[in-house]
């Protein structure tokens, strides 16, 4: 008697050691003893972040102060079309209004013999061909009178530029002329310039 009992603890103690051996085992679902296949670990791509396009135009207007020889203006800028209708196709007014001083101011007037604006559109890479031109030649000899309390007034346009501009460099010239003293018909030239930088709104795509 005791010796079956001895018999079946015998037996039931392989039964669990290969239970035990079996649990240890690979599952069936993965009979070749692998691991199971770790998922791909998704790759981030980064996306490229626009060069911010500065604009002297972003507050609606900008004063500028330029000199030439004796003569200093103080120039306003502005247009009348808001930055986000500057388009690449639409037809962009920029306003001018001047007044100048002359140093040392002996009675001697300045004035303005001719105005040119040009316009560079382009992108962070690149500079397209410059526009045409635009003047405003003085009708009346020797120019327009620009001493304070008077001033110049004007509007220059910029038409279309290509579709992947995203800012227009717009060149200024001032052409002035000086009288030597008060009374004469002699004149000095002096020749001072500005330069804008404006966004163009839609552009580069």
């Amino acid at each position: 008697m005791a010796r079956a009992r001895m018999r079946s603890f015998v037996v039931a103690g392989v039964l669990l050691a290969a239970l035990a051996a079996t649990g240890c085992g690979p599952a069936p679902w993965n009979a070749d003893g692998a691991g199971p296949t770790p998922s791909a670990t998704p790759t981030r791509t980064s996306t490229p972040v626009p060069t911010p396009v500065s604009n002297d135009l972003s507050s609606g207007s900008t004063q500028r102060q330029v000199t030439a020889g004796a003569v200093s203006a103080t120039i306003d800028y502005w247009s009348t079309l808001s930055m986000d209708r500057w388009t690449p196709t639409a037809l962009k007014p920029i306003s001018v209004s001047m007044v100048t001083t002359v140093t040392p101011d002996d009675g001697q007037k300045v004035f303005l013999q001719k105005a040119t604006m040009v316009a560079v559109p382009g992108n962070a890479s690149t500079s397209f061909d410059p526009l045409a031109p635009q003047s405003d030649q003085s009708s009346v000899s020797p120019g327009y009178l620009v001493l304070s309390p008077y001033s110049y007034s004007q509007t220059f346009n910029v038409g279309d530029v290509p579709a992947e501009a995203t800012m227009v460099t717009v060149q200024f010239t001032y052409d002035f002329l000086v009288q030597t003293t008060p009374t004469s018909t002699e004149y000095a030239k002096q020749t001072g310039s500005d330069t804008l930088t404006i966004a163009i709104s839609g552009g580069g795509q």
